[in-house]
C-alpha cells in the first residue's frame, strides 16, 4: 500500500488550488463600458473626419511620387470615404448590439406594466 502524502504536499496542494481559484476569479469577463449618445458621436466624428484625412494623405503620397496626379488623391479620397463608412458601420452595429444585449441594472422597462 501506498503511504498517506506528507502534510508538505497538502498545504502546497492547498495553496496551488486557492492560486488557481484566485487566478479563475481575476479571468472573469469585466462588465463593458457602454458608450454615453456623445461618445458614440465623437467615435463616429473621428472615424469619419480621420479616414477622409488618411486617404488623403495616401492619395497625396501616392502622386507626389508615382507622378499619377491627380488619381491618387481621388482614388485617397473615394478609399478614405470607404473605409470611413464601413468603420462607423461597424461601430454602430456593435454599440446596438451591447445597448439592446442587457439593460442596465436597476432600470425597469417603461414599456412593462406591473
Amino acid at each position: 500500500m501506498t503511504d498517506p502524502p506528507p502534510p508538505e504536499r497538502d498545504e502546497a496542494l492547498k495553496r496551488l488550488d486557492e492560486r488557481i481559484d484566485a487566478m479563475a476569479a481575476s479571468n472573469v469577463r469585466k462588465v463593458r463600458h457602454v458608450e454615453t449618445g456623445a461618445e458614440a458621436g465623437y467615435k463616429v466624428v473621428g472615424e469619419l473626419f480621420g479616414g477622409i484625412i488618411g486617404g488623403l494623405g495616401l492619395g497625396w503620397t501616392l502622386d507626389r511620387f508615382a507622378g499619377t496626379t491627380p488619381w491618387g488623391l481621388i482614388g485617397g479620397v473615394v478609399i478614405g470615404m470607404t473605409t470611413s463608412i464601413l468603420l462607423i458601420v461597424r461601430s454602430s452595429e456593435r454599440t446596438q448590439k451591447t445597448r439592446t444585449a442587457e439593460p442596465p441594472k436597476g432600470l425597469g422597462d417603461p414599456r412593462q406594466d406591473d
